[in-house]
């Protein structure tokens, strides 16, 4: 089977990891699979953070908790490396730019054995004033808006298998 089908049809959401960092050739594999997105008439409007320090993580697991109600959670399950994808709002396909980014990161973290998951609500953090003062921290201008958060490390254990797809998932017309 082609590897990228195969990445397409294994690749589970980790929720449970170990705190081991993720090698940096991997960890960079993954980063430029993500600059390879599709985006709108090609103006690349998205934009990827790595954190890696536990004090921004920190801060960015807090702001999440935080608007889930729960400011004790983990929102990001222990991962040791959060990706946040962030895009230019002023591209009219911003939305959908960043989405592409999540998922050729989502899928190439799998296709080279660690585990990954979309984490939302990076819209409301970076939306914030606290979000909004990351992004001046990190000398991006203030129109770039989250997109997701893609949590990486290596699974704890085992995802559990993936759900059958559902039998009227596809509709033939014509």
């Amino acid at each position: 089977m082609n590897e990228i089908l195969k990445a397409m049809e294994t690749r589970q959401s980790v929720r449970a990891y170990r705190p081991d960092p993720i090698d940096e050739e991997t960890l960079n594999a993954i980063l430029r699979a993500g600059t390879f997105a599709p985006s709108g008439m090609g103006r690349q409007s998205g934009k990827i953070v790595v954190v890696q320090d536990p004090a921004t993580r920190e801060i960015l697991r807090a702001k999440n908790a935080e608007v889930i109600g729960n400011p004790d959670a983990d929102p990001f399950y222990g991962a040791p490396t959060v990706l946040v994808v962030l895009a230019d709002s002023t591209v009219p396909t911003w939305v959908e730019d960043g989405s592409l980014v999540m998922g050729n990161l989502l899928l190439a973290a799998s296709a080279l054995g660690v585990g990954a998951c979309w984490i939302h609500r990076a819209r409301e953090t970076f939306d914030s004033p606290e979000g909004k003062a990351l992004l001046r921290k990190w000398g991006i201008p203030e129109t770039y808006r989250g997109v997701g958060n893609c949590i990486l490390g290596y699974p704890a254990a085992e995802p559990q298998p993936k759900k059958p797809r559902k039998a009227d998932f596809i509709v033939r017309v014509g």
